[in-house]
């Protein structure tokens, strides 16, 4: 089930708008993007995400930080390991549509 959408005229202050673009700005480097890809439907360790993505461990671990103040992705111990996995379903939902967007054919202005 997808998270209920709020109208943009909520948006309202010059500060949220500029949360939003600091979001966008520490979603879009390449690096942390396909950490999230990598957490959207299950938990996973630093470990695993850092083999996967062939990054090191510090350097994962760092962006993950960094996406945790965000929440972008929150945090689970179980036992000596930390997994992590998307936040919540707003995130999940952010990153699928902008798929879907990006698969659609392109349709330039005036091909009518």
């Amino acid at each position: 089930m997808k998270p209920e959408r709020r109208p943009l005229s909520t948006l309202g202050t010059e500060e949220a708008v500029s949360q939003l673009a600091d979001l966008f700005r520490l979603m879009g480097d390449t690096s942390r993007l396909r950490i999230i890809l990598a957490s959207l439907h299950e938990p996973i360790s630093v470990s695993d995400i850092a083999e996967k993505l062939e990054l090191s461990q510090s350097l994962v671990s760092h962006h993950l930080r960094l996406l945790r103040a965000a929440r972008v992705v929150r945090s689970e111990r179980r036992g000596k390991k930390v997994f992590y996995v998307a936040a919540d379903e707003h995130i999940q939902c952010v990153i699928e549509d902008m798929v879907a967007h990006i698969g659609e054919p392109d349709q330039a202005e005036g091909d009518d």
